[in-house]
């Protein structure tokens, strides 16, 4: 039913957050500030999305430091979509039932 790979929280709210800001590449560093999140913990959830191919991982250097980017792909934003959607849908029928108790 729902999307198993954005139906966990943090990796959602990831997606959400890559979709605002869909111009330019998020700084692995501000993903992990916005969230909380330690660099493992970070790594790990992007993994997953970089298997289903909802986002890219760009590594760099700056200033002779080593800069991760990342950024959401189409297929990442057209998922988001249908999970949004699909949310809606589940939370619509639910309401029905729960107004006819």
């Amino acid at each position: 039913m729902f999307d198993l790979v954005l139906h966990q929280p943090i990796r959602c709210n990831i997606i959400a957050l890559l979709i605002a800001n869909e111009e330019e590449p998020l700084p692995f560093k501000e993903i992990k500030n916005k969230f909380n999140l330690t660099e493992g913990n970070l790594s790990s959830h992007l993994s997953k999305l970089e298997k289903e191919e909802y986002i890219t991982i760009e590594k760099s250097f700056e200033n002779k430091r080593p800069k991760t980017s990342v950024s959401v792909t189409k297929k990442g934003v057209e998922s988001f979509k249908e999970y949004i959607k699909q949310l809606r849908k589940f939370v619509g029928e639910n309401e029905v039932k729960v107004k006819r108790m």
